[in-house]
Parts: C-alpha cells; structure tokens; sequence
C-alpha cells in the first residue's frame, strides 16, 4: 500500500502548477520519489531544443553523466514542485533514484519548492539567461536558476548536513 501524498497540485504563483502542503511536513521527511522516463543527456537534447523552444522546460532532471529524467513521459507530481532560491525542499540521489526531502517543517498551504540549481556552463547567452530567470520572489533571490558550479557544491554541503541535523533532532 503506498502512503498518499503530503501535498497537491495546483496553480502556483512561481510557474504554471505547484505543489501544495496539505498536511504538515516534518522536516527530514521523504515526500516523494521523482521520477520519469530515464533517457541519455544526447536524447534529452533532442527532445528540448532550447534555442527552438518558446518556453523552457523544467521537466528534466539530470541523474549522472549518462542518465536524465524526462518526468513528461511516466512522470509523477513530482515534476511540479517549483524553484526557489530559499526552498523549503531539495532533492537527493540515491543509487540512481532521486528523491524530494523537507529541509524544514511545512505548514499546510505552503508551496514545496527545491533549488534547480542548473550549473552555469559560463557561455550564457542572453536568452539563456531570459529562459532560466528564477520567479520566486524570494529576498535572497539570485535572479535565475542557474548557479556557479563551486556555490552549488559548497550549498548542497550545507543541505544535506542541515537536513541530517533536522531528521536526528
């Protein structure tokens, strides 16, 4: 039997749908499992071409060097947990599967939000920088998805030992 979800779908503020606390979230708390169809970097060029796409995709999440997540094809609820730059949510891998975490307790109505954090190449076009502009409106927002390799190592450090913290508390 498995457990119901901790939130629901529906319109966001931040982008398009969100996910929705409907219970209270402890923090440490596994949410859910995100998951999809699992394809190669090359195929998921292919499917989303940036430079002829209207309106960037953040249904993709990248797993290892070779495997990518494509949550459009046998996605879950998952792939409408937005971005925000003060999440109250981060993602994990774990042998290959990647799993959504509370980094904080959640009330009920609060929008579930994890840092994207897609690393900077340093080759950013304008466009690129239009396409991953970050709308959570939060007061330490850096303004895009997008972060420098060395930040998003040295904050996922802190991540995981906060969330270590939380969960032993």
């Amino acid at each position: 039997m498995t457990k119901p979800l901790a939130f629901e779908i529906r319109d966001s503020a931040i982008s398009g749908k969100g996910a929705f606390a409907i219970r209270p979230i402890a923090a440490g708390e596994r949410l859910i499992e995100y998951v999809g169809e699992r394809i190669t970097h090359r195929e998921a060029d292919r499917r989303y071409d940036d430079d002829s796409m209207d309106e960037h995709h953040t249904f993709l999440f990248t797993v290892s060097s070779r495997t990518v997540i494509d949550a459009t094809h046998d996605g879950n609820e998952s792939r409408f947990i937005n971005h925000s730059c003060e999440p109250n949510c981060e993602s994990e891998i774990d042998r290959g599967r990647v799993f959504i975490f509370a980094l904080r307790d959640i009330a009920v109505g609060e929008e579930l939000h994890y840092d994207y954090a897609y690393e900077r190449s340093g080759d950013e076009t304008d466009k690129d920088e239009e396409q991953y502009r970050c709308r959570c409106g939060t007061r330490t927002c850096r303004g895009s998805i997008m972060e420098a390799k060395e930040a998003f190592h040295r904050r996922r450090q802190e991540k995981r030992r906060a969330r270590k913290e939380a969960a032993s508390a």
